[in-house]
């Protein structure tokens, strides 16, 4: 089905039409086998068989929507190409705060600050970098900020930061 692998709802929507498609072929052959062998153990086999291969089927399902429930970085993303894509354009000297999340099944978000020490370079320049976040690692929804680096700016989500404020 069109969709399917990369749309958790159409991929949701499909296991469940074809959970109920082997369900009722098993109870329509159990039953059959049932009615003509008297061997009635067959229906809670099968029930088991089918509980089984239900929760097989729909494993990933859950983990994936787990995983965009929870605002993790979605499986697709390769974030440390995004991260050396980033740190390789002309004028950055380092990035900091990449943070990456599923917005919906089929859409991903970041936000990034670039250190830029001879500051903003300009509209085209941005532009080409959404352009080529959208193209290559297919984002529709990005934010870019720009810092000169004349200050310490930390992510507060960092492991860094984090141990720091442990100690």
């Amino acid at each position: 089905m069109k969709g399917s692998k990369e749309d958790l709802n159409i991929r949701g929507a499909y296991l469940h039409m074809a959970a109920d498609a082997a369900v009722s072929l098993a109870v329509v052959i159990a039953g059959i086998a049932m009615f003509y062998t008297g061997w009635f153990m067959l229906d809670p086999i099968i029930s088991l068989v089918i509980v089984i291969v239900i929760v097989l089927g729909t494993w990933s399902l859950l983990r994936d929507s787990m995983q965009l429930a929870l605002s993790a970085v979605p499986a697709k993303v390769d974030a440390l190409a995004i991260d050396a894509y980033l740190r390789q354009l002309a004028g950055i000297t380092d990035i900091h705060d990449l943070h990456i999340w599923g917005l919906s099944t089929t859409e991903s978000a970041l936000t990034v600050h670039l250190v830029m020490p001879n500051g903003h370079p300009g509209d085209i320049f941005m532009d080409e970098i959404v352009q080529t976040l959208e193209e290559r690692f297919f984002y529709s929804s990005q934010h870019l900020a720009i810092e000169q680096g004349t200050t310490n700016h930390s992510c507060s989500l960092s492991a860094t930061r984090q141990l720091q404020h442990h100690h």
